[in-house]
């Protein structure tokens, strides 16, 4: 027998997510109130240009206090192709265009609190094509050799998990 919602509020709407706050019964007679962040979804890419050089971003994260080394993501609008999200985003984040999108996987970001799904794409033939950047965002680009992200993910230096997915997926998409 599935768990049985009880009760469930929206207690949070903002720009990128809301916070629903469910009461459940996982056993007869007893209620656990389970807290979850709400989310249209999300896009990540591998951009991988003609020298097999990655291109990923360095921004900074206000929530982990660090700038990190990342694939270029976004979050999708309401009811948006994920496809469609991946070429903004890399326009935005990037500023290129993908000749190809390549589908590799979706995955749940941290289920275990969030609806978030996160698709991830393999964007090849990159051209030059260029979106305004959001407002909140402050981003360099940096190749970086496809072998050598592959090892940056086995060291624990790349360190945020829709990349180490998009390194890992990608290499296992060339065999290694």
């Amino acid at each position: 027998m599935l768990p049985r919602v009880l009760k469930s509020e929206t207690v949070y709407r903002g720009r990128a997510f809301s916070v629903r706050v469910d009461e459940m019964e996982y056993r007869p007679g007893r209620a656990t109130r389970i807290e979850i962040v709400e989310h249209s979804g999300a896009v990540t890419m591998l951009p991988l240009d003609h020298e097999q050089n990655v291109w990923f971003i360095r921004q900074y994260r206000h929530s982990v206090g660090e700038t990190i080394l990342e694939l270029p993501a976004g979050t999708l609008k309401p009811g948006e192709d994920p496809a469609t999200g991946a070429d903004r985003e890399l326009q935005e984040e990037i500023g290129m265009r993908a000749g190809k999108l390549e589908r590799l996987l979706s995955f749940w970001l941290a289920p275990g609190y969030s609806t978030e799904l996160m698709h991830l794409y393999l964007a090849t033939e990159l051209t030059p094509s260029t979106l305004e950047q959001d407002e909140d965002e402050i981003i360099t680009v940096e190749k970086v050799p496809l072998l050598r992200a592959v090892a940056l993910a086995a060291s624990g230096e790349l360190r945020d998990s829709k990349s180490l997915a998009g390194v890992l997926a990608a290499a296992r998409r060339f065999g290694w």
